[in-house]
């Protein structure tokens, strides 16, 4: 069956860093866009970024575009999210999906990674 776990999350400080993996089993990664999502308390969840199949095309959110990267390796079936100049409004949980061009995807999530950017 599909499966997609999240990792990496953590505490972290305004300004600092962090970088996701999502590792991904049940089908064929290098055949889908990937996407990651994010859920703050109390908000509904928000579509952050994409992944083409090769990885050679990627869109972001405007809130965390020039701040975050996606990118992916097909051979290890993994997803990936670098999260650099962090801010407390990035504070959410953060889970990959399989889809998701633009728009949270209708298709599977992982069970999420928790992201905390406080001082």
């Amino acid at each position: 069956q599909v499966q997609l776990v999240e990792s990496g999350g953590g505490l972290v400080q305004p300004g600092g860093s962090l970088r996701l993996s999502c590792a991904a089993s049940g089908f064929t990664f290098s055949s889908y866009y990937m996407s990651w999502v994010r859920q703050a308390p109390g908000k509904g969840p928000e579509w952050v970024s994409a992944i083409n199949t090769g990885g050679g095309s990627t869109r972001y959110a405007d809130s965390v575009k020039g701040r975050f990267t996606i990118s992916r390796d097909n051979a290890k079936n993994t997803l990936y999210l670098q999260m650099n100049s962090l801010k407390p409004e990035d504070t959410a949980l953060y889970y990959c999906a399989r889809g998701g061009w633009g728009a949270v995807s209708e298709d599977y999530w992982g069970q999420g990674t928790q992201v905390t950017v406080s001082s």
